[in-house]
């Protein structure tokens, strides 16, 4: 199976056990992580096709391998005549991740919370950021 994940402002072409350098993310090396912006899937065996619009809810886990920096590039500014020249270096942090498991679909947890007054007792579930009441019997 592959997906295209989209991390870092770029989108990667990916598939389980695939080690990429993305941009930097927050993590320890040997953490987990999810990427949830997964744009679109695709299984060449059983050639079938998901297109998120604009995202599909599947997760994504990856493995964080290290936190490393990239090669040194140097940027040189000059203008003739003038004896203008810059002369400066850049290193970009980066992350490099190992993707474990693609298709791990996303499961909304619901709580139950119980709200009692005097009038009437009312079952409030809570599903994410909505809350959906409901009168109890």
């Amino acid at each position: 199976m592959f997906a295209v994940i989209k991390t870092g402002g770029k989108q990667y072409l990916i598939q389980k056990g695939d080690i990429l350098k993305i941009e930097k993310i927050e993590g320890d090396p040997k953490k987990m992580i999810i990427f949830k912006e997964v744009l679109l899937t695709f299984d060449l065996t059983a050639k079938k096709v998901e297109v998120g619009q604009p995202y599909l809810k599947i997760n994504v886990t990856a493995e964080i391998i290290s936190q490393e920096r990239g090669k040194k590039i140097t940027i040189i500014k000059y203008k003739p005549k003038t004896r203008y020249h810059k002369k400066r270096g850049h290193r970009q942090f980066y992350t490099e991740v190992k993707i474990i498991k693609i298709g791990e679909e996303e499961k909304v947890k619901l709580r139950v919370v119980k709200v009692t007054t005097a009038s009437n007792p009312v079952k409030k579930v809570v599903k994410k950021s909505k809350i959906i009441k409901k009168k109890e019997k």
